[in-house]
């Protein structure tokens, strides 16, 4: 009653459709994980690039400034201190304000990118 050839046939063919949905969905999910890990390495890449030269610009700013500040201090030990107190300064700014600086915006990014569809 049940088994027919028909039904054995049809049965072969639904399992052969299911192996290769299964493959092809787990092919789906290879390529998913290697374009989020992609766009991921993009972003650190930009941002250590991004790091880099702002450091060095801040490098060259900061002798400038302690240049300038020697003509209004008078020494230039005095001009080079007050720079440095203004990094230190930014440096308290940046520890106090870092879960809304830098975790909250960090968490949302990679949130957003890991559990997109």
């Amino acid at each position: 009653m049940f088994s027919n050839d028909k039904n054995v046939e049809t049965i072969a063919q639904l399992v052969e459709v299911l192996k290769h949905y299964i493959g092809l969905q787990s092919e789906y999910m290879k390529l998913d994980v290697i374009e989020k890990v992609v766009r991921l390495l993009t972003v650190i890449t930009i941002m250590v690039v991004f790091c880099t030269i702002l450091l060095i610009s801040l490098i060259y700013l900061s002798f400038a400034a302690a240049f300038a500040l020697q003509t209004l201090v008078g020494s230039l030990i005095w001009a080079f201190l007050i720079v440095g107190g203004g990094y230190l300064l930014l440096l308290i700014f940046f520890i106090l304000l870092r879960h809304r600086l830098i975790e909250r915006p960090l968490v949302r990014f990679l949130g957003s990118l890991l559990m997109s569809k």
